[in-house]
């Protein structure tokens, strides 16, 4: 499949429209100078083309498989993983101390997003172990630190999460692992753990999973739970793998994509396992796992929108049909191929530009403290995991539509993209749960961090109004009408009432910020050029949308209820 990593569109962003220029500014990030983020991109970019990108349709076609208990890994993934792993760049991110890069998050966003458009089935490995690093640094005891942190971000050993269970999914209060204590700094855990992304494999010398259990005295719900590592082969003396813990792989899920990607039931048995932060605080450990994870689900769904626009423009290029309006021989010059090709272009940069907004915000957050980064960095990570999936699903089905009927001939490719993306939507917090986060949680400080945005929108709108008239007045009217929502949103006591139209606020609010960042990226380049001619089609084809979500969400929650289970056809 052809894919080349955006590099240059990467460069640009971080450089011109979300300012990671203030990440470097800081003490904490000092190192990361221009040349050193030209370096990174430039590097991750081609272990992408050259390695990662390759393997893409190999996994999709042998995907891995589970031989007499043991999990073997698609053809390539072995020494794809090696390459990822030896380049350091399981640990962008991490810390120093434990033989991390210690570089922006923002940076280790950018290449996630990169090898989810090059192979996401391979991607997730790297993806996993990066959070677990997170919650490991932030929760576990020194000398847990001490022993995995160095092997999980050298991608000698690699990470998982195991938190959904076939009873407790999105509800995972509801989940019945159980652990006991061994009376010497162990426990034993047992239960059953489905959807486990990477949960065994053949392309590392251990697999370490963090386990949500609740102790004998955990209270019911999530207020009782509690985190656990659980290595699949127990240390020895000398930290290195030894006895095989009492846990296996239970079958393997046949997914409609991500093939490449073993997705585990898991069984603990009594599996030995360490107490990861305090008793019964295992939510919080966990979410700070997740909440950047979060994030980075996000860029999956851009990085597989990317690859599946990349796919679809070079189909566009070489199939001659029908006569164009300027006598080109192929496709790509019809206008409704062009109103796919264009669009998909302008809803890529739109979800990047959030995508790398919020982890920009996120580095600010840790650099400064500040709690106005914290609350900026909270508003928009649902809206960026959530956009950025939907737009890799909305993407990569209309990649399939500008191949035509060979879209869904599977030996093109195009449907491959479409199938892998889905879950993206589902995993980590569905879409919805998203939603009802932003217009919850996210909004309990009266709308204090929308309006801080709201108000950073329209300044920007208002200046822009001498050079870009068209554009800025576009922007500012959006915002506005998006901040006389938000005050309807915070004014509503009955937390259904907003729950009914969260999807179609977060959509709406995504909206608004895509025009915020194409109207910054046409000013960047003088109002004239490529990128104010895509910030056109974003504004007059994609940013209107804004006006019926914003008209849904005032709806209510009183019409979904006037039809009865019956009327339903229950």
């Amino acid at each position: 499949m052809p894919y080349t990593a955006p590099v240059s569109e990467f460069k640009f962003t971080l450089d011109h429209v979300v300012d990671l220029a203030q990440v470097a500014a800081t003490d904490r990030f000092s190192e990361a100078t221009a040349d050193v983020c030209e370096a990174i991109l430039t590097e991750a970019g081609r272990l992408c083309d050259d390695i990662m990108a390759p393997l893409n349709r190999a996994g999709d076609l042998t995907p891995a498989r589970l031989e007499n208990g043991v999990v073997r890994t698609s053809p390539g993934f072995a020494e794809g993983y090696k390459a990822i792993a030896e380049g350091g760049w399981v640990g962008i991110s991490a810390s120093p101390e434990h033989g991390g890069m210690g570089l922006p998050f923002a940076l280790s966003v950018a290449v996630n997003d990169m090898m989810s458009g090059a192979c996401l089935s391979l991607q997730l490995c790297p993806l996993l172990s990066q959070g677990q690093i997170e919650a490991l640094e932030a929760h576990a005891s020194d000398e847990l630190k001490a022993l995995y942190l160095p092997k999980l971000i050298s991608g000698e050993w690699t990470g998982t999460m195991n938190l959904t269970e076939p009873q407790a999914g999105s509800d995972v209060g509801a989940l019945s692992s159980k652990a006991a204590d061994n009376g010497d700094g162990t426990y034993a855990i047992t239960g059953q753990k489905i959807y486990i992304s990477w949960g065994d494999h053949d392309v590392a010398g251990n697999v370490c999973h963090l386990v949500l259990a609740r102790l004998p005295d955990g209270k019911p719900g999530t207020k009782g739970l509690s985190l656990f590592l659980v290595p699949k082969y127990i240390p020895d003396d000398a930290g290195n793998p030894g006895v095989a813990n009492s846990l296996s792989v239970v079958s393997l899920e046949h997914k409609m994509g991500l093939h490449g990607s073993p997705t585990a039931v898991m069984q603990y048995d009594g599996a030995t396992g360490w107490l990861v932060g305090d008793p019964h605080g295992g939510i919080a450990a966990m979410f700070t796992m997740m909440n950047n994870a979060r994030l980075n689900v996000g860029a999956q769904g851009v990085g597989a929108a990317e690859g599946a626009y990349q796919h679809a423009l070079a189909y566009a290029l070489e199939r001659k049909q029908g006569r164009t309006p300027t006598g080109h021989p192929t496709i790509v010059d019809h206008a409704d191929v062009r109103r796919m090709l264009t669009a998909m272009k302008a809803d890529i940069f739109a979800a990047r530009a959030i995508e790398l907004a919020c982890a920009v915000a996120i580095d600010m957050e840790t650099a400064t403290g500040s709690a106005d980064w914290s609350a900026r960095a909270a508003f928009l990570t649902p809206i960026a995991k959530a956009f950025g999936t939907d737009v890799g699903i909305a993407v990569s089905r209309e990649g399939v539509q500008v191949h035509g009927g060979m879209g869904v001939i599977e030996e093109t490719g195009a449907a491959q993209f479409s199938r892998d993306v889905r879950v993206t939507a589902i995993y980590e917090g569905t879409n919805g749960i998203q939603a009802m986060d932003l217009v919850a949680r996210k909004l309990m400080d009266g709308g204090e961090a929308a309006y801080r945005l709201l108000e950073e929108i329209e300044t920007q709108a208002e200046s822009a109004r001498t050079t870009l008239p068209d554009l800025a007045d576009a922007v500012w009217n959006t915002s506005e009408s998006l901040r006389e929502t938000t005050e309807w949103l915070v004014g509503q006591s009955d937390a259904n009432q907003r729950f009914a139209g969260a999807v179609p606020y977060l959509r709406a609010f995504a909206r608004v910020l895509g025009g915020h960042y194409h109207l910054k990226a046409a000013l960047a380049e003088g109002g004239s050029g490529a990128r104010s001619a895509l910030a056109r089609v974003y504004m007059g084809r994609l940013l209107p949308e804004y006006l019926g979500l914003l008209e849904e969400v005032r709806v209510g929650a009183d019409d979904l209820y006037a039809l009865s289970l019956e009327d339903l056809g229950a």
